[in-house]
Formats: C-alpha cells, sequence, structure tokens
C-alpha cells in the first residue's frame, strides 16, 4: 500500500491545559494527513467540490499510545486501506521525530452529491488514482 507522510509541528493551540496535544485534534491531523495524501495523487477537495462531489467522514476511531507536546515535530502516515463504491477507508499512524507511534486511527468518508446531499459513486479518476498507487 502507497503511504502518504506529511510532517506537522504541533502549535500551542493544539495543547489542552495539561501541556499535551487535545485527544480531539488528532483528527484533525488525520484530515491534514488525507487533504495532502489525495493532493498529492492531483486532486484537492476544491476540485471534488467543483465537480459536485462532497467527500465526508462517515466513521472515525482512534487509539492513543503516547502524547505529543508543543512544538513537537509530528509525521502524519495516511493510506487508502479500502476502497467501496461509495466509500473509501483511511488509516493513519501519527509520530514523532524519534519515528514512536503516538496515535493511530481511521476514518471512512462517504461520497455524497453536493446538490441532493445523497450518496453517489466516487469518482472514477479517484478510485483508479488510488488504485494506481496503491496496488
Amino acid at each position: 500500500m502507497h503511504i502518504h507522510e506529511t510532517t506537522i509541528r504541533v502549535l500551542y493551540a493544539h495543547t489542552d491545559k495539561a501541556g499535551v496535544v487535545y485527544y480531539a485534534n488528532y483528527l484533525q491531523f488525520f484530515e491534514t494527513g488525507r487533504t495532502e495524501y489525495l493532493r498529492a495523487l492531483g486532486k484537492s477537495y476544491a476540485d471534488f467540490e467543483r465537480d459536485g462531489i462532497i467527500l465526508t467522514v462517515t466513521e472515525a476511531a482512534l487509539k492513543y499510545h503516547r502524547p505529543a507536546v508543543y512544538d513537537d515535530l509530528l509525521a502524519i502516515r495516511t493510506r487508502v486501506t479500502r476502497i467501496r463504491r461509495t466509500r473509501m477507508d483511511f488509516l493513519y499512524e501519527v509520530r514523532n521525530a524519534a519515528g514512536e507511534l503516538l496515535c493511530e486511527g481511521s476514518t471512512v468518508l462517504g461520497c455524497l452529491d453536493t446538490t441532493t446531499k445523497r450518496p453517489r459513486e466516487l469518482p472514477a479518476d479517484l478510485v483508479a488514482l488510488v488504485g494506481a498507487v496503491d496496488a
């Protein structure tokens, strides 16, 4: 499977009163990884919206292993694990500069029509792009 890696730095705004990354911010880190994964394939979320498509998270799961703190440099590793007619499954790992696993998780993205807000098939070009790198 193709793994796309994006690097981010923990901002003070990402942390909670205990000085560690607030748990829900990992979902934002996943979004960053997913967005950059798709951008690396040549398609941005804005491209999908112009094509009448909304990619929306329908499921999310996270498992925390150790905390990240302010100013840590994090690697977000993202890959697609499954493509179905109207959905894509993503898997994520967040690691610190030492390579330690901090958090892992998954999301399922559903494909909706922007007008009707009803499920629609994933675009064939996206399926082909993901299939080409993940084969």
